[in-house]
């Protein structure tokens, strides 16, 4: 587990346990994905809060003014410790770990299900209750188009792949007649 793993677990332990003091874990996560958004992934915000020249009460001050009102107090006050303690490079890994502590503890878990087109919000939730029984946990699904699925769907869920694609089913069937032929 590399270093910047460990500093964002114990960061998003800390975070979570604000949050659940607060009865806002949900919330949270949610203002955890928009600081996420804007600090690492748009590139001139991550610019502008990586420039050495800038100072960090000129950072922290621009942060808090764009952030008011949108961010409860614990991610205001995450956001300031990590900006000061120029540690921004660990976002991304903070959601994730925030989202899988509160997973695990409100029996939330999250599913990517790629597909060869959109699917539509009826589709999702026929997925969610298929994978919900299946895991014993509330399904969360985030639906990614994979154009060289030819049909099917593959649903991952946290390190598990459950492959229901064309491909993969045309996979296993060639397996399977390669062993029988082995024998």
């Amino acid at each position: 587990m590399s270093r910047d793993t460990v500093v964002a677990k114990r960061y998003a332990k800390a975070l979570y346990s604000a949050a659940v003091d607060e009865g806002i874990t949900l919330e949270v996560e949610a203002q955890l994905r928009l600081v996420v958004e804007v600090l690492h992934y748009d590139a001139e915000v991550k610019q502008f809060i990586l420039a050495p020249r800038i100072s960090q009460s000129d950072k922290l001050n621009v942060l808090r003014g764009a952030l008011k009102g949108k961010v409860s107090e614990a991610v205001m006050n995450m956001v300031e410790l990590l900006v000061e303690r120029g540690r921004t490079d660990i976002f991304a890994e903070l959601l994730a770990t925030y989202v899988k502590i509160e997973g695990d503890a409100l029996g939330i878990g999250d599913a990517t299900v790629y597909s060869a087109y959109s699917l539509n919000q009826e589709e999702q939730d026929s997925v969610a209750a298929e994978f919900s029984q299946l895991t014993n946990r509330k399904i969360r699904v985030t639906n990614v188009v994979d154009k060289s699925l030819l049909g099917g769907l593959k649903v991952i869920i946290g390190d598990t792949l459950y492959d229901g694609s064309l491909s993969g089913k045309l996979e296993r069937l060639e397996k399977s007649f390669n062993d029988k032929q082995r024998r």
